[in-house]
């Protein structure tokens, strides 16, 4: 199937590690010129390699912190500059914040900066262009909406979809989506930290994963690919699990 997204542009968050790099990567090899930010250099740098290596075009590298109330205009304006146009917007960055219940104000700032309050302003640095350019194609990747104890991320990611159906309907009518991803568990850093063995995850997936395995990063990744692509165009709004089966809300 060809994806028709050939000479495409996308600016990828969190591209140094985990599903930002898997869907960094899988942009690259459809054709798509690529910009990848993260607060890792020496990772993005890899990564590049990797690009060039796998036949990809020479990815635009971005140092960026989006804790820094900077961050969001510096990664459009730096990407527009090497890109020319941003076509799609991947907000892969942000992770998991688990805390106590007397955990203090600082704490639930910090995790909603990152998880929410500088992802949706990196959308609306990017929307305008996409609004002229009569194309747009924003991937969130979020959290689960069945959560096991308090974590900002949570909170944080409830808000994005919020806000990001909200914004969707605002922007179909010049050809943009906007849709969000909730990776169950699939292998990434951050996965392995909450689950460190085989053993452990074998047993978590045989007590709650119907498909009885962890994911891998390139299985979110085909999806987010396809729905950054034009034929995706009437598929925008929604909230999409991908977790072996693992979520238990039957829509």
């Amino acid at each position: 199937m060809d994806l028709q997204l050939q000479d495409k542009t996308a600016l990828v968050t969190g591209a140094s590690r985990g599903l930002g790099r898997a869907i960094a990567r899988a942009l690259a090899r459809e054709g798509v010129h690529v910009a990848i930010a993260a607060r890792r250099r020496n990772l993005l740098d890899e990564l590049a390699f990797e690009i060039k290596g796998d036949g990809g075009r020479t990815p635009i590298v971005i140092e960026a912190d989006l804790f820094k109330p900077e961050a969001p205009l510096q990664l459009a304006t730096e990407s527009r500059r090497g890109l020319g146009k941003i076509d799609i917007l991947i907000n892969a960055a942000g992770g998991s914040r688990p805390i106590p219940f007397d955990a203090p104000v600082s704490v639930w700032e910090e995790g909603m900066q990152v998880n929410f309050f500088r992802l949706r302003e990196l959308g609306h640095a990017v929307v305008p262009s996409m609004k002229h350019n009569r194309f747009g194609r924003i991937i969130n990747l979020t959290g689960t909406s069945e959560p096991r104890s308090i974590n900002v991320a949570n909170s944080a990611k409830a808000a994005v979809h919020a806000w990001s159906k909200a914004l969707s309907r605002e922007v179909a009518k010049y050809n943009i989506t906007v849709n969000s991803l909730q990776p169950g568990r699939i292998i990434t850093e951050q996965i392995l930290r909450i689950h460190p063995t085989e053993e452990d995850r074998r047993r978590f997936s045989s007590d709650n994963i119907p498909a009885a395995r962890f994911g891998e990063p390139d299985e979110l990744a085909v999806l987010a690919v396809f729905l950054c692509s034009p034929l995706a165009g009437y598929i925008t709004g929604t909230v999409i699990p991908v977790d072996g089966g693992m979520s238990h809300f039957a829509f």
